[in-house]
């Protein structure tokens, strides 16, 4: 049976189904703009989105209500630069088209990019120390979370999926936990809001987290990310997480990026030396600035395989050859039994510190324990020297703990080691003419060698022999 609809009815569905098509049209932004995001402060920040193609578009911060103009291209897209000024707020931002768009407590400081696998993920929901306690004081109206949703793509994205939320203790106890204790060291140091972007996922290896022409452009990465097989719980292959969730979020302005990530491509440490300076770089490149990036050293723990972990933690370190980068080391506060360690607050302590000597400025904060420099052989016995011991060393117990030395046969014994100033004297009775020292070379090993500042020493190697 057909159904006259009367005249009024007729028009007014005409006048709605008008309405959507222009609305189709209308100016529109991606998910990282939004109520209570934080833009980072004195910079140049870049604004994006979409519209009807010649749209003319004004995008205005309440901060100096100067207006920015532009057009949308014959992409449908749109791209404005505005300059903020000191931290600060609540602002709005203003974005102007064929319709309005206001967004509404605005705040302008530090904005952090948090990345890697499931301990970066890792929540007080999942189960930290003293979570019950940590969540009942998350309240910090000037911290901001937003979470990145788990997704994969063939090709980079213009989106993600997430939204600016305020941190209490609700939205912390779901967010990531390291960055959480990162960004509320960063807060109460620097008193200026913190905007936090959690990008990770729980067991991805770093070759997800790279653009597909990073990967192909090495022949070493390319081969070595070809033979990853297929997980039940996460992407294997090359930039399916970098095309959804980290693309999507270039050219937003950041202060740094965190990474905890590794334990993955344990089963390739060499790589891994080519991998993350790699990755780096890579991401440098796409948010168009060489941003600070400092990264975790992954915790002692029972892998399968023979030096999996020194190897690793090696390549980590070697890490730090890099511009502008950090490590922090935590095999003191790790967990031989879990991959997962509970103590999450101190590792967010240890990242913030790189942060906020080395970015902030505040050169009266400890930041790293003692790295290995280099060695000198002193008849029987080696004498090692440290990056970052000029207050002095020190051992936690009586004596210093695993220790090795090798002579010309490369076989390794278990050592003597005594701290003399800020360096350390190796030697065996049985080892007349020695070679090389190892410290804590092993996956479960767990050294007692730290600064007088309290940090400690990451495991080392003066050689550079195969793996047996």
């Amino acid at each position: 049976m057909r159904i006259r609809l009367p005249f009024q009815l007729t028009f007014l569905l005409l006048l709605l189904m008008g309405g959507v098509v222009s609305s189709a049209g209308a100016v529109t932004l991606p998910a990282i703009f939004g109520n209570h995001m934080v833009l980072q402060q004195n910079s140049q920040v870049t604004v994006w989105g979409w519209g009807k193609t010649g749209e003319d578009i004004t995008v205005t911060g309440s901060w100096d209500n100067k207006p920015v103009k532009t057009k949308v291209n014959n992409q449908a897209q749109w791209q404005v630069q505005l300059q903020t000024p000191a931290a600060g707020g609540p602002h709005t931002l203003t974005v102007q088209g064929y319709n309005t768009l206001v967004l509404q407590d605005v705040l302008l400081g530090e904005v952090w990019l948090c990345s890697g696998q499931s301990n970066m993920e890792w929540s007080a929901a999942s189960g930290i120390d003293n979570a019950e306690k940590h969540v009942a004081e998350a309240t910090y109206p000037s911290i901001r979370f937003f979470q990145v949703a788990h997704r994969t793509a063939n090709t980079p994205q213009l989106d993600v999926q997430g939204q600016w939320v305020v941190c209490t203790p609700q939205t912390m106890k779901h967010f990531s936990a390291v960055g959480y204790f990162f960004g509320r060291e960063i807060y109460q140091n620097q008193k200026v809001p913190v905007g936090l972007i959690n990008s990770s996922w729980g067991g991805t290896p770093a070759e997800v987290w790279l653009s597909a022409n990073a990967i192909s452009a090495n022949p070493v990465l390319a081969q070595a990310a070809a033979q990853r097989k297929e997980v039940e719980w996460g992407p294997v292959q090359p930039a399916k997480a970098y095309n959804a969730m980290i693309a999507p979020l270039m050219p937003f302005r950041l202060a740094g990026a965190l990474w905890y990530q590794g334990e993955s491509n344990t089963d390739a440490p060499d790589v891994y030396a080519q991998l993350l300076p790699t990755l780096i770089q890579n991401w440098r490149s796409g948010f168009q600035q060489e941003f600070p990036f400092y990264f975790v050293q992954i915790a002692p723990y029972k892998y399968g395989g023979p030096e999996e972990h020194p190897r690793l933690a090696e390549a980590q370190q070697k890490t730090l050859r890099v511009p502008n980068t950090g490590m922090a080391v935590i095999n003191d506060i790790g967990n031989i039994d879990d991959i997962h360690p509970r103590n999450k607050l101190d590792v967010g302590k240890r990242l913030a510190a790189w942060a906020l000597h080395q970015t902030y400025g505040q050169k009266n904060i400890p930041f790293s324990g003692p790295l290995y420099q280099r060695m000198k052989t002193e008849g029987n016995k080696i004498r090692l020297f440290f990056d970052h011991a000029d207050q002095g060393l020190t051992a936690k117990g009586k004596d210093l703990t695993l220790f090795e030395i090798a002579g010309e046969d490369r076989k390794f014994v278990p050592a003597t080691a005594r701290i003399d100033g800020n360096t350390v004297v190796v030697s065996a009775k049985n080892v007349k003419k020695p070679v090389a020292v190892r410290m804590g070379w092993s996956n479960t090993a767990v050294p007692n060698l730290y600064s007088k500042t309290g940090l400690p020493a990451s495991s080392f190697r003066t050689d550079d022999w195969p793996r047996p």
